[in-house]
């Protein structure tokens, strides 16, 4: 599960595991399956939302 992480100067990042990367990809590459060009890819993936869940 993703988590967000605080610097010192108030600078948050997310920290994902592996499982959220390798879910992520499966996402991505579901979706661009076929494409032949990057105009299309970038179409599709446009209209598409990737979330990370957030545990703080």
């Amino acid at each position: 599960m993703a988590e967000i992480v605080e610097n010192l100067y108030g600078r948050r990042m997310i920290r994902v595991s592996t499982d959220d990367i390798i879910s992520l990809v499966k996402e991505y590459q579901n979706t661009v399956c076929g494409v032949t060009s990057y105009e299309k890819m970038r179409a599709l993936l446009n209209k598409r939302e990737f979330f990370l869940p957030e545990d703080v």
